[in-house]
């Protein structure tokens, strides 16, 4: 099996120490996927870009964890589920769309299940979604500039999700108590 290293600010190619020492700065430490990462420093560097992108764009922060939580649960994401569970409970998110999230269940909000669903057809079908389940969407106060911002969330965790899957990313220790695996159907 191939393994990956976990670099450090000061182990990572010159490239990458920029885009880890401004993570470091952001969250305390280099969390165990941008350490990874740093193997690729265009990877690191085009998540970094994606993740600030997504934080800049009019859904609020729990529509964005909604995105996030969505497609990790859809590309089964151990790491990335158990990191977007601990930030959603940051964010003092309701508790009940958090375990819904987790479990692939409804969302008891109308609104933020409108974006569950139409996050999960977007994962689901690589972007193939109905013009009706689009025209759903943007009847539940949706607009057309969410519809393009749930594509720029899900490429976000594409990046995250697939680079955890191949690199068996090792959860962090601020994810203690929030570990996941996806239920059973």
């Amino acid at each position: 099996m191939t393994r990956f290293t976990k670099y450090t600010e000061e182990t990572a190619p010159e490239a990458a120490k920029p885009a880890l020492a401004a993570t470091k700065a952001a969250f305390g430490f280099v969390p165990n996927l941008q350490a990874n990462m740093a193997e690729s420093p265009e990877l690191l560097a085009g998540y970094s870009t994606l993740w600030d992108l997504f934080s800049k764009t009019t859904l609020t922060p729990h529509e964005q964890q909604v995105v996030y939580l969505t497609a990790n649960f859809e590309n089964e994401c151990h790491y990335c589920m158990a990191g977007h569970t601990t930030l959603a409970k940051m964010q003092k998110m309701a508790p009940a769309a958090i375990e819904a999230l987790r479990n692939g269940t409804a969302i008891p909000d109308a609104k933020l299940e409108a974006l569950h669903r139409f996050a999960t057809l977007v994962v689901r079908n690589r972007g193939w979604v109905s013009d009706a389940d689009t025209d759903a969407f943007i009847a539940a106060g949706y607009t057309r500039q969410n519809v393009l911002e749930v594509v720029l969330g899900v490429a976000t965790k594409v990046m995250s999700n697939y680079t955890n899957h191949i690199a068996h990313t090792e959860l962090d220790g601020f994810m203690r108590g929030n570990e996941w695996t996806k239920p059973a159907a």
